[in-house]
């Protein structure tokens, strides 16, 4: 078995390249024959093994076909970015690692790696410097392990130790959200036992900003969800005044920022999210602006101590909790994430992912255009990398998405925007070109008509 390694590592980047090599030219949605392919692979489990070169080539041959191009140029749903290449070559190198993040003597390597990486993001984003953080699976689990940070916090300057006693007993936490807020915060607040739907609701603009007037008081243990980057609009709250309300009243402030809190790393867009730093807490991906492998997302928090006391793990056997990953994050085991944010980091520098930031915008504005000058509506002002586009009642919106997604050009996904059914555009990925922007544009006025 160690004999044929070699051999059949140089299969699968050979195929993994080859499939590379076609994804800007392929449809984006994969045919149904390929889908309907996918049954081959539900066959009962053999006794003897078919063998790792033939079981790579069937997982190329079977399930290549059925993938989405979503690294590709003209993928533009659920702001998803390509991978970089440095990002990609990284991971196929710490897979061969097969590191153990959680623990400095599991793996130096990672650990340097990722606590460079933390630094880096806090610097290109403006949070304070020195701020520690953790790599996760996404937003929603950096939402989740924030806000179990700030419920703790807050918490304790009531008086109660979460951590040791639980909330059964515990004084009410008051936990305030947007109108718009994202499902993942929701689904965050449901995890640590705060609940999805008891939080205090703000109103929000027509471009899902919470309105910063009429502020209500805030008595006893309290936590302020904001929003850099509404998922429809790309919108974000208006930080320094209702940050101001929250710390007058003693409030945590958490920040969900999954792709909008990067509008920070360009000078064009940086202004949308001024103010932010200002924070507790702060959760953002980098598996969608930064283009890194799936799956990446990264929680910080100002306090050192209040997240390490929300998170560690203790046993006699562990080394001191200190700034190790397994005592910041809620995972114990995990996969070394800091490997490739540190390498497309370094490959592209400051400058790089400002112009990504920049471009994504720029193609966006693109997109908008394209789509006014065809006759459709936009629904939204486009200030980050965020695009919706009605084509008229719900239902032609609907099969106008639905031809989009049978092309294969592009691909967009439907929502619902202030109850208007709409068309979803998020440009997130480094290869999406003007050309890729105009033939999508050409691909949807088409389907439409």
């Amino acid at each position: 078995m160690l004999a044929g390694r070699p051999a059949l590592l140089r299969d699968a980047c050979e195929r993994a390249v080859a499939y590379l090599d076609g994804v800007a030219s392929r449809p984006v949605a994969p045919s149904e024959e390929a889908v309907a392919g996918l049954l081959e692979l539900g066959f009962p489990l053999p006794r003897q093994g078919l063998g790792a070169t033939h079981v790579l080539h069937v997982l190329d041959e079977v399930g290549s076909p059925a993938t989405v191009a979503s690294n590709g140029p003209r993928y533009f749903g659920f702001v998803t970015g390509a991978a970089f290449p440095a990002a990609q070559a990284a991971s196929w190198l710490s897979t061969a690692w097969d590191q153990n993040a959680a623990l400095t003597v599991m793996s130096p390597v990672a650990a340097r790696l990722g606590e460079v990486a933390v630094g880096w993001i806090a610097d290109l984003l403006g949070l304070p410097s020195g701020i520690p953080g953790g790599f996760v699976t996404g937003a929603t689990m950096a939402n989740a392990t924030c806000l179990a940070a700030a419920r703790d916090a807050v918490l304790t300057r009531h008086g109660w130790d979460a951590g040791r006693d639980g909330l059964v007993g515990a004084p009410p936490v008051t936990v305030v959200v947007g109108a718009e807020v994202h499902a993942t915060v929701r689904k965050a607040l449901g995890i640590i036992g705060l609940g999805r739907d008891r939080a205090v609701v703000l109103p929000a603009d027509g471009q899902g900003r919470i309105v910063a007037r009429d502020l209500p008081a805030l008595d006893g243990p309290a936590i302020v969800c904001l929003q850099a980057g509404n998922v429809n609009t790309g919108a974000s709250d208006p930080f320094p005044p209702l940050i101001e309300w929250a710390h007058d009243h003693g409030a945590w402030v958490h920040v969900d920022g999954a792709f909008g809190l990067w509008a920070a790393a360009s000078p064009a867009t940086a202004s949308q999210v001024a103010g932010v730093a200002g924070a507790e807490s702060w959760a953002t991906d980098c598996h969608k602006w930064l283009n890194t492998t799936y799956d990446c997302g990264l929680a910080l928090v100002f306090d050192p101590e209040t997240l390490r006391l929300a998170m560690e793990a203790s046993a006699s056997y562990l080394p001191g909790s200190g700034a190790e990953s397994m005592h910041l994050t809620p995972q114990s085991s995990q996969r070394a994430r800091g490997v490739e944010v540190w390498a497309t980091l370094a490959s592209i520098g400051r400058d790089g992912v400002g112009d990504l930031v920049e471009r994504c915008c720029r193609l966006a504005r693109r997109f908008a255009d394209g789509m006014r000058a065809a006759g459709f509506a936009v629904l939204n002002d486009v200030v980050l990398n965020q695009v919706l586009v009605s084509f008229g009642d719900a239902a032609r919106t609907d099969a106008v998405i639905a031809a989009v997604q049978a092309d294969g050009t592009c691909w967009c996904g439907p929502t619902t925007w202030h109850g208007q059914r709409a068309m979803r555009v998020s440009v997130s990925s480094w290869c999406t070109t003007d050309d890729d922007i105009d033939r999508s544009v050409a691909a949807i006025t088409a389907c439409a008509r």
